[in-house]
């Protein structure tokens, strides 16, 4: 193990935020006597909050959803009309009502603003975030300050939704509504896919940040303050609360070079480069308004914090009406082109040719106006066409006009109207499509046929494997002169960069064999070289071609099997072929580089010591790959008796017959002749209780599957002597699910 120290780039699988707003009622008693620890709202985190909770490997549960595990979300959109659900968004959008009046009449800007901040929330470190659950209806996302408001617009498609039924997901119509929204404005938008399914409950496993405050100063996640580049992974945001970066300055400071270099960062882990960064913050600035006419200190709690009386709404203003004129929001206030309901190229026309001043909204924030300005290049009064007002700039929008690379941009956009359009169109649907994984999984008649580089796009194959050239083939394999633990710890580091976050990574296209995954420290890569160079060999010998993808996998399968059968287990591990070879020019090599694995308790490996404890590394990478807490066990277990860990390393390896998938890691991990003792902070040695002699050397992954009540509980079943055969099932079922996770066209 290397002893080096690092920050852990990876979300705690441990960590809850709670709401400011949240306390806990004092006022009176419960007359119902609970028998149980946590009768003063204590959980048993709480209570024992060194314990490993593995909360994150069950939450999303079918349980949880009301449709129950035969509902079929891709069948339902094939019945969706989605020309009629589109005319009716268009429609909406000046459909001003009442309880919540338009802008201008019009909602094109709210419905933008509130696809915008759910997709917005992605991030390229873990895929985590974005608009594919519809998180945005949860904690903490429905209460973030950047996030005021936006619970208005989803109440706004309430009709919508109730008419359309499960034909359509919300995460798929907040989507679609904001890009009907540019639609009708007058933008030619690049396209839309469905596909998003819901979630029910809040996302507990994404890491917004170690704050306990909304808006804490950027100093809380920056390694250096003074280097931008140093804000904590896997976070993309500057701040606690915000999306993206402080429209004010950094740190409510106003500068716009600095906020240039936040903007840089943010929108990188975003998976956006600089041009895609401009359109992006003109093209959101070019239709509707900031809102900051009041008084944000008298504004109501957010949503999850709210009365019960709000019915699920926030932010409630007591001044004035409490919206129109009264609506606040980021506390900013104005719009910032003349027309903010349609789409133009003022945006760029009004920022590069006035002057700028500060000045600070009705709200008491900072913001950027104009010295000398035509009355008839401002914009009318939101809700008064008889009064004009300045329009504003935020600092991220000064930032487009001082930053010397985003001025550039900005003029050539400025110059070329349908250029800005078209860069615009595709980094929308960037913003809004990245978390989908491949095109494959995009629905609807909108889908553009394109093949986009960020897609991963994977070639399709033409051939079919008969059980009989299965059959085969694993013999040839078998018999190539490379060793089980060769053939399965390829198939499994192929495999194990797959995340169900944003459905990117796996075994199809084998990425393994390109830049960058080839040379990854964690893919060994002699070793690699070494299969590799023999599967193709093998590819080349063959009268059919197979795509190495799938001999990948195959060989990883066919070594499985035949290691469950010298345990005495005769079973035939189930190979659905079809992967595709994708080329280098079909991968983008710095977008992968996110991917790479740092650590895989499964291979029993660190590339450092990191600041959190390698089980819940574990946990993490165990969630993204979609996996349950049983199958992670029988994982864990199997991985160690096939002898796989990352170099050959000992570690865990509780057995004598390497290579041979028996369930003895739990028989020996559980066995009460054995004492356990630390040797440094990872490792450990198993004991001969009567001799002293040390069996077995093990690390903190190794021993949590003992430590850890509910992972005990799992072990014991499968150190049962009767559950050996189960063991050996259980363990292939995980692995196939594995090797076909990313497989979304079976």
């Amino acid at each position: 193990m290397n002893t080096e120290e690092n920050k852990c780039p990876f979300p705690h699988g441990n960590s809850e935020q709670k709401s400011e707003n949240h306390t806990a009622s004092s006022e009176g008693k419960c007359p119902i006597i609970h028998g149980s620890l946590t009768e003063q709202g204590e959980s048993v985190m709480e209570w024992w909050p060194k314990s490993l909770n593995l909360d994150i490997l069950s939450q999303h549960d079918t349980k949880t959803s009301p449709f129950g595990e035969d509902f079929n979300y891709a069948e339902e959109f094939k019945k969706l009309d989605l020309q009629a659900l589109k005319n009716d968004l268009k429609n909406l959008m000046t459909d001003s009502q009442d309880w919540w009046p338009a802008d201008w009449g019009n909602y094109a800007g709210m419905f933008a603003r509130t696809a915008w901040h759910m997709a917005g929330s992605y991030r390229t470190a873990d895929g985590r975030g974005g608009g594919n659950t519809g998180n945005q209806r949860f904690a903490p996302l429905n209460s973030w300050p950047d996030n005021a408001n936006t619970d208005k617009g989803r109440r706004l498609l309430w009709p919508i939704k109730k008419k359309y039924g499960n034909k359509i997901s919300w995460a798929d119509l907040i989507i679609l509504a904001g890009t009907v929204a540019y639609e009708a404005v007058g933008l030619k938008t690049f396209g839309f896919g469905g596909g998003r399914t819901d979630i029910w409950h809040p996302e507990k496993d994404v890491y917004w940040g170690s704050e306990k405050q909304w808006l804490a100063e950027t100093k809380n996640r920056y390694e250096n303050d003074d280097n931008r580049e140093t804000l904590e992974n896997p976070l993309a945001a500057v701040q606690m609360g915000l999306i993206y970066v402080n429209p004010e300055g950094v740190d409510g400071k106003p500068d716009p070079l600095k906020t240039a270099h936040d903007m840089r960062v943010t929108f990188k882990r975003m998976g956006m480069n600089d041009e895609e960064t401009v359109a992006l913050t003109a093209g959101g600035h070019t239709i509707g308004k900031a809102h900051g006419n009041g008084d944000a200190a008298v504004l109501g709690a957010a949503p999850e914090g709210a009365g019960i009386e709000e019915q699920g709404l926030g932010w409630k203003n007591p001044q004035g009406s409490g919206n129109a004129g009264n609506t606040m929001v980021s506390g900013l206030e104005g719009a910032w082109t003349t027309n903010p309901d349609r789409w133009d190229n003022e945006f760029f026309h009004i920022l590069l040719n006035h002057d700028w001043e500060l000045r600070k909204s009705p709200a008491g924030a900072w913001q950027y106006e104009p010295v000398n300005i035509k009355e008839e290049d401002k914009p009318v009064d939101a809700h008064n066409p008889n009064i004009r007002r300045n329009p504003m700039m935020t600092d991220a929008d000064m930032a487009l006009k001082i930053d010397p690379e985003y001025r550039k941009i900005s003029e050539k956009f400025y110059a070329d109207q349908d250029y800005f359009s078209e860069v615009f169109a595709r980094a929308w649907f960037k913003l809004t499509h990245r978390d989908m994984g491949p095109k494959s999984r995009y629905l609807g008649a909108d889908v553009p046929a394109e093949d986009l580089i960020w897609q991963d796009p994977i070639p399709n194959v033409d051939y079919t494997l008969s059980d009989s050239e299965i059959a085969d083939l694993k013999q040839t394999l078998l018999n190539c002169g490379l060793s089980k633990a060769e053939l399965i710890n390829t198939a499994w580091d192929s495999a194990r960069t797959f995340r169900g976050s944003d459905f990117r990574g796996g075994a199809n296209g084998a990425r393994i064999r390109l830049e960058p995954q080839k040379n990854w420290v964690g893919n060994e890569p002699e070793r690699l070289a070494k299969v590799l160079n023999k599967l193709t060999e093998i590819q080349q010998s063959l009268n059919k071609k197979i795509s190495i993808a799938d001999l990948i996998v195959l060989g990883g399968t066919a070594a499985v099997e035949k290691a469950a059968q010298e345990a005495g287990v005769n079973i035939t591990i189930p190979f659905a072929a079809g992967r595709g070879d994708a080329t280098q020019e079909m991968t983008d090599a710095e977008s992968f580089a996110e991917l790479e694995p740092i650590h895989d308790g499964y291979r029993n490996w660190l590339k450092h010591n990191y600041t959190v404890d390698a089980e819940e590394l574990l946990l993490d990478r165990t969630q993204l790959m979609g996996l349950t807490a049983p199958e992670m066990t029988a994982l864990i277990g199997g991985m160690r008796v096939l002898g796989t860990n990352y170099g050959g390393t000992k570690h865990g390896v509780f057995t004598d017959r390497i290579g041979v998938l028996t369930n003895d890691f739990f028989v020996n991990l559980t066995d009460m002749k054995n004492k356990w003792g630390p040797v440094s902070d990872n490792l450990y040695h198993i004991i001969d209780r009567k001799t002293g002699e040390t069996k077995w050397t093990a690390t903190r992954v190794d021993l949590v599957f003992g430590s850890n009540s509910i992972l005990r509980a799992y072990s014991e079943v499968y150190a049962q002597d009767d559950n050996k055969e189960k063991f050996v099932r259980d363990f292939a079922k995980a692995w196939v699910k594995v090797m076909n996770t990313d497989r979304f066209d079976s």
